[in-house]
């Protein structure tokens, strides 16, 4: 089954729960987003709070506590046995860290809506500003179900096999670090900016084109592969563009953000993995 979903089949869909995750790194708030407007009968998820844990060295976006997270999903209507679809703005990075940590968690059907609140709204279908109160659900958090990596099983596959670094381009070369207290990036890492998956309406690129690009960035077959950014948040959307390539790979959710939080671990500077 395909992890994403369109407009028109999310719109045929009976028995499903629409988490509406957008979110945008310094604001503004996506909740207010939410309550201008939204696909109808979907549920607020912060990101912040329901995705991640609190912040500290474990990273900016830790992954949250099984019995918090199972807490929150159950808050928001999600059931093990009912379909979950989530979305964002348009270019799905929030929604990327739903479905990725829904999947961790065990949840065996979770999709993201392809472009968005955007592609919904592009296709004519309608939106409210009606906010849901969701019946408690009954969904069990058990940790698992895709791969992760700390930041040793990080250094490993820098070593060994890929490591994609998904945050822009600027800030893997260490040329601007706008958030963390150190620039550059984990030693081995490749370049691989997440925003390269999409297309200019924010729609994943074909499994082909993605296959392409990653072969180019030397992920060949039977590669063991890894992926971060700063927080593990776009990183969770380099999971899901390899996953539609036909790749599986493992997130290091603490990323860029728990990496530099011990002053011992290397740092590279410059356009290549080892600086």
């Amino acid at each position: 089954m395909t992890p994403l979903i369109t407009p028109q089949e999310l719109a045929a869909l009976d028995d499903v729960t629409i988490l509406d995750v957008r979110w945008r790194l310094g604001g503004p708030p996506g909740i207010e987003a939410y309550r201008q407007a939204h696909i109808p009968g979907a549920v607020f998820c912060d990101l912040d709070a329901d995705l991640a844990g609190p912040p500290g060295p474990a990273g900016r976006h830790p992954l949250p506590e099984p019995a918090a997270f199972q807490a929150a999903m159950r808050r928001l209507g999600v059931s093990g046995s009912r379909p979950v679809v989530v979305y964002d703005e348009a270019d799905s990075t929030a929604a990327a860290r739903a479905w990725w940590t829904l999947r961790y968690f065990g949840h065996p059907d979770v999709r993201v809506l392809d472009g968005g609140l955007r592609a919904w709204t592009d296709a004519g279908l309608p939106v409210t500003a009606e906010e849901r109160r969701a019946e408690s659900g009954d969904f069990t958090a058990v940790p698992g179900g895709m791969p992760l990596l700390d930041a040793d099983g990080a250094a490993e596959i820098a070593a060994r096999g890929v490591l994609l670094d998904a945050r822009a381009a600027e800030r893997y070369r260490g040329e601007v670090e706008p958030i963390d207290p150190v620039a550059g990036h984990i030693p081995g890492a490749v370049s691989a900016p997440t925003t390269e998956n999409v297309d200019a309406t924010g729609r994943f690129r074909g499994p082909e084109s993605l296959r392409e690009r990653f072969a180019g960035l030397g992920v060949g077959e039977g590669a063991e592969v890894g992926v971060y950014c700063g927080s593990g948040v776009t990183a969770a959307h380099q999971v899901l563009a390899l996953e539609l390539a036909g790749v599986r790979a493992a997130l290091y959710v603490g990323s860029w953000s728990n990496w530099v939080a011990d002053p011992s671990r290397p740092v590279a500077k410059g356009p290549s993995p080892r600086g």
